[in-house]
């Protein structure tokens, strides 16, 4: 155990990520010495940054705590630190289950704990939004808002997190060119509900507005939609990504079901034909735009003819990208309360295996169309000769790879290729001079 080091353990997803980057900054002007998800943590401190979302989720969360318990009983590390989702939700529980854990925080009162430790250095405190980057350092997210006010009928976001809260546009600009400064050129812009960005501040609408003055920035070199709800859609900012050639021609928008009546017993404020609309227009107002989407099987009155529904709305619209997960029941949630979970968990395999088949058909066509073609790409990492790479259409860690050879292109730079060869979920290519 090394005094005066904090291991940082991040668990979930991307806006995690962020708060343990802010919890970072935070330490190293106090003094200490901060790691992102050492392979040997050894701290004085151990926090883990935990994820509640899904049960499997859950479960990874638990098992981490469990495993760091026996760290700490060997005396590898000192004092455990649980934040996050998960004890946002149980914080009682797990006081009463992991009396191992020394420290347990809900997701946003951190900075409490930060204020307790002992000040090593007389810097100044930093902004609010301030972070280091663990990311490679020319990409990075960006979280423009916290919280959800949907309350979808099998989400547990909005008990976690709360309503939703927008961070102002100057806020936001400010902390976008610090980042450039340090040499971001990529922003994936995340939220839990992009499409209410600005409701609550403003009374309107404001994500095209800040999209569009992010896009001004000298070195924003991308930008990257993440999260946007299909109900209430802000269609001006279809107008914003056709405008910039460096808002990138992308958006994840979890669709979820395509069946009416699925989709009414999901609480989605949204049919089949509005749906279809809403994808109809975003490809009409961007036409090489690539749609990435979530959608769930298994979900409580879904019959067969209502999955079918599901896989006749994948064949038709032929998403570029696609998740999929079958759904679980979580506490307190509408679902749980007034819904009865009684498709057994063989069944939602099947049809989560067979609604991956289709996209998997649909990869597979997509995918050959794109050999030969021309792509400019954004360099991650260098294995041998070969540059690992992403294009504008492919979000870091869950969309497409580029292996490109022929290139002295160093992380960081861009570069240009031509499509040679395709698998599942990569690409080969070689640089074009």
């Amino acid at each position: 155990m090394i005094r005066n080091r904090v291991d940082i353990i991040t668990m979930g997803c991307s806006k995690n990520l962020i708060d343990s980057e802010r919890i970072m900054r935070r330490l190293k002007t106090k003094g200490y010495e901060a790691f992102h998800n050492a392979e040997s943590p050894c701290g004085e401190y151990v926090v883990v940054n935990t994820c509640g979302f899904i049960a499997d989720a859950k479960e990874e969360s638990i098992e981490m705590l469990l495993d760091l318990a026996r760290l700490k009983e060997d005396g590898e590390i000192g004092k455990i630190v649980a934040m996050g989702c998960l004890t946002q939700r149980y914080r009682d529980d797990l006081i009463k289950e992991l009396p191992e854990i020394d420290i347990i925080l809900g997701k946003f009162d951190w900075d409490g704990f930060i204020e307790t430790l002992p000040d090593l250095t007389e810097l100044p405190k930093p902004k609010s939004w301030e972070r280091e980057i663990t990311t490679p350092p020319h990409s990075a997210y960006l979280k423009i808002s916290e919280g959800c006010n949907r309350f979808c009928a099998f989400c547990a976001i909005p008990i976690i997190t709360g309503r939703h809260t927008s961070r102002p546009i100057e806020e936001i600009l400010e902390e976008t060119k610090s980042l450039v400064s340090r040499g971001v050129k990529e922003f994936n812009v995340i939220a839990q509900d992009l499409s209410s960005y600005g409701i609550d501040l403003y009374g309107s609408h404001k994500l095209a507005e800040l999209i569009d003055r992010m896009a001004e920035i000298d070195g924003v070199e991308w930008i990257r939609l993440h999260y946007a709800y299909p109900s209430d859609f802000p269609f001006d900012i279809l107008d914003v990504m056709a405008k910039h050639d460096n808002v990138c021609k992308y958006i994840d928008i979890a669709l979820q079901h395509a069946s009416d009546k699925v989709l009414t017993n999901m609480r989605r404020h949204i049919s089949r034909k509005q749906t279809e609309d809403l994808i109809a227009e975003m490809r009409r107002r961007v036409p090489d735009i690539k749609i990435r989407t979530t959608l769930m099987v298994g979900f409580p009155g879904e019959s067969e003819k209502e999955f079918e529904d599901l896989l006749d709305f994948v064949r038709t619209q032929k998403f570029d990208r696609m998740g999929a997960f079958a759904y679980s029941e979580e506490d307190d949630t509408w679902a749980a309360k007034n819904l009865d979970d009684n498709i057994p968990d063989e069944e939602k395999q099947r049809r989560l295996d067979l609604l991956m088949e289709i996209q998997t058909d649909i990869y597979e066509e997509k995918n050959a169309a794109m050999l030969g073609k021309e792509v400019l790409l954004l360099v991650d990492e260098i294995e041998g000769e070969t540059r690992i790479c992403r294009s504008q259409w492919d979000s870091p860690e869950v969309d497409m790879n580029y292996y490109v050879k022929g290139s002295n292109a160093q992380p960081g730079d861009f570069l240009k290729a031509r499509v040679t060869g395709y698998q599942l979920y990569d690409f080969e290519a070689e640089a074009i001079d």
